[in-house]
């Protein structure tokens, strides 16, 4: 995905709870430039999981406190549909059967090569973003057309998914109110209309609900319109 000129890094969630495999990867991954975050417990791993939007998740089986499918039994049945890869010294066929039953996305028993372990995450999160569009904590499914914040759903009605979808893929580019209307309403400026106004305020509160401490990621910008901030 391109935002703004430039290739979003993919965010990678690890649960694993061997400090060394785990180190091997964090490295490895970080020097192919994704950004991992690491957790060495399913219940941890569960709610990193719940809580932040991520491209892809690599989990383990045998973990403490939470095991690895019913992580991903859980995360399924909120309806988390973020590739999951699972990576477990288990190489029975009924247990890979069991993690794609669950709906596990790939399977890379151990021992692995990171090279493997790397290509592999790149093609999962390249085969989910076809459909989807992620700036930030925000991510968009077009397929579905269903909006998250931080890994839970936003209640945007079609239009405020169109007009948060137009702005989200040119991130960073102004528009004015006569463009959007264009756009995404699909008729001439009325110089006396406020509904861009009004719907991107709706977009901003429902925002808000999830992610309040922070700015808006809806800019206005004085005489001129809108644009979706960019992630620093």
């Amino acid at each position: 995905m391109f935002v703004n000129g430039g290739l979003l890094p993919l965010r990678i969630l690890l649960v694993e709870d061997e400090p060394k495999i785990a180190s091997l990867v964090c490295s490895a991954l970080s020097a192919r430039e994704m950004e991992v975050a690491h957790e060495s417990d399913g219940r941890a791993g569960l709610e990193r999981a719940q809580a932040e939007h991520f491209d892809a998740i690599v989990l383990d089986i045998m973990l403490p406190r939470l095991d690895g499918l019913e992580i991903l039994r859980r995360i399924r049945a909120s309806g988390n549909r973020t590739p999951v890869l699972l990576l477990t010294a288990r190489g029975e066929l009924r247990d890979r059967l069991h993690g794609f039953e669950l709906g596990a996305d790939d399977y890379l028993p151990k021992p692995f090569y990171v090279e493997e372990l790397a290509v592999r995450l790149r093609a999962l999160a390249r085969r989910d973003r076809g459909n989807a569009l992620a700036v930030g904590d925000l991510c968009l499914d077009r397929l579905t057309r269903r909006a998250s914040c931080q890994g839970r759903d936003i209640d945007l009605t079609a239009r405020e998914f169109s007009l948060l979808e137009f702005l989200m893929r040119s991130a960073g580019e102004t528009f004015t109110r006569a463009q959007i209307l264009e756009h995404v309403w699909g008729y001439d400026f009325d110089p006396t209309t406020n509904v861009v106004d009004v719907c991107i305020r709706r977009i901003r509160t429902k925002i808000a609900e999830i992610d309040g401490d922070l700015p808006s990621p809806i800019e206005s910008v004085r005489g001129s319109g809108y644009r979706f901030r960019t992630p620093e």
